[in-house]
């Protein structure tokens, strides 16, 4: 019997409704091109499935499907960051890897979780509360191997960490891994040099937004500015050392990593899409921690410079353009006075930020070219755990492939039977290592995979606020 702790998982009052009759997974949702799965000539074979929908007490919403010759495993779905008022309990994105993980004999249970947005406040919490209506209604499971994507992989990247959750593993991928703090952090260091360098003099706003309209007149302003910049080699030069600050992908399709100014150009393009989205969806954190956490206050940003491995590339860029890059650091630098809302900053390390101190094995998943959650934060949370002492229960496994949580069917499906035989052996041998997913992947003959042996760089931007 898998360890249980009371504390944590909740007594809800659970308002279940069952469906006995037949169900077709496809029919949840049209597969996206980057979790496309493949139907076969079995799929009218499979025994009929059991759906199972639920409410908790503050109102999220939870759904389970339990095939017919359910194997006694449970797959835990935590799902990303969602804006709007759309709060399903069942993901789409993630539809495709359910159908196929219910036809291998494992159940898939998910929540809503309470809120849209930055959901950390109770997600893990309304996770494990689906767990409990999904084992009221059939029964404890085997094992339960917590999965999620993005948000939901910091999700579970945190649950991993609840002593006696009543989890066995978990897989993370995509996941905000780093944490919320350092996602805050970086952008707005991003942000903060694009502003200090091509709008001199200006007072642009970059922290504090609670509503989207609020961030409008900095995007503009920084649109304009970025796409000005591209127009002369001064120009190309500051979006470069801003490229380094966003943790902008050097391992791009089609660029040759060895010119320097055709990886400026293509990183240029990144800077003009990801910068004005990562800050138009600021608002949603603020209102969720109470607070902006984000700081520039006390940042040295030569030393980031130095630490990254965009350094060269900037400095190339620097000495094509004249311009002086000692002096450009130095202006940031004595520019950075934003100090965090202490208010928010708690909320973020208390709900948002991992300590690394793993109690049920972890498998982290990650594309190489991530816009959203970059790779580098790969880099930062394994040094996080290995500095909490559980270097032995973390693996990391990464695909070469550019897009936020662009995996195929197979390659979750890989992820998740890995993790089983992880558990079910005690140890992890082979299961985790990058020709052996590769193998087991493309053996099931869904939709390919491209698992690649890979170190990501030093995430430059963690930082702990000194108060200054």
């Amino acid at each position: 019997m898998r360890q249980r702790c009371r504390t944590i998982v909740s007594t809800s009052a659970l308002s279940v409704l069952l469906a006995a009759a037949s169900f077709s997974p496809a029919a949840v949702a049209a597969p996206p091109a980057s979790d496309a799965g493949t139907a076969t000539d079995t799929d009218a074979q499979q025994v009929p499935s059991t759906v199972a929908t639920g409410t908790l007490d503050n109102e999220a919403t939870w759904r389970a499907e339990v095939p017919g010759d359910w194997n006694g495993k449970l797959v835990l779905f935590a799902h990303g960051f969602r804006g709007g008022i759309d709060n399903p309990a069942w993901d789409k994105g993630f539809a495709p890897t359910a159908t196929e993980l219910i036809k291998r004999g494992y159940a898939v249970a998910s929540s809503s979780y309470a809120e849209t947005g930055w959901a950390l406040e109770t997600a893990a919490q309304d996770q494990l509360d689906t767990m409990a209506g999904f084992e009221k209604q059939f029964g404890e499971a085997d094992r339960v191997i917590a999965v999620g994507r993005s948000m939901g992989g910091l999700v579970t990247s945190m649950m991993a960490e609840i002593p006696g959750a009543g989890i066995d593993g978990a897989v993370s991928t995509c996941g905000l891994v780093g944490g919320g703090v350092a996602l805050n952090n970086y952008q707005l260091d991003a942000a903060h040099a694009a502003a200090a360098l091509l709008l001199p003099g200006r007072d642009i706003r970059l922290t504090g937004f609670t509503a989207p309209e609020q961030s409008d007149a900095t995007i503009a302003s920084l649109r304009a500015a970025l796409q000005e910049a591209t127009e002369s080699a001064e120009g190309r030069a500051r979006i470069a050392l801003v490229a380094a600050l966003l943790n902008t992908p050097t391992e791009l399709d089609d660029v040759d990593v060895t010119d320097p100014e055709a990886l400026a150009a293509t990183q240029a393009k990144l800077v003009l899409d990801t910068l004005p989205t990562v800050i138009e969806r600021r608002h949603t954190i603020v209102n969720a921690a109470g607070g902006d956490s984000g700081w520039t206050s006390g940042v040295d940003y030569a030393k980031l410079l130095r630490s990254s491995d965009q350094r060269k590339q900037v400095e190339h860029m620097y000495k094509l353009s004249g311009v002086d890059l000692s002096a450009d650091l130095a202006s940031i630098t004595a520019n950075a006075a934003i100090k965090p809302d202490e208010d928010g900053l708690e909320w973020m390390l208390r709900t948002s930020t991992p300590t690394g101190e793993l109690q049920v094995p972890l498998l982290a998943t990650h594309t190489l070219v991530d816009l959203l959650a970059p790779v580098e934060y790969q880099e930062e949370y394994a040094e996080t755990v290995r500095q909490a002492g559980e270097r032995s229960l973390f693996r990391q496994a990464f695909v070469d492939r550019e897009g936020h949580c662009n995996f195929t069917v197979a390659e979750n499906v890989a992820s998740v039977e890995a993790m089983d035989q992880r558990l079910e052996t005690g140890n992890w041998a082979n299961v985790a290592k990058t020709s052996v997913l590769q193998e087991n992947a493309e053996a099931m003959g869904l939709d390919g995979a491209a698992f690649v042996d890979f170190r990501p760089g030093e995430f430059i931007n963690d930082r702990a606020w000194t108060g200054r």
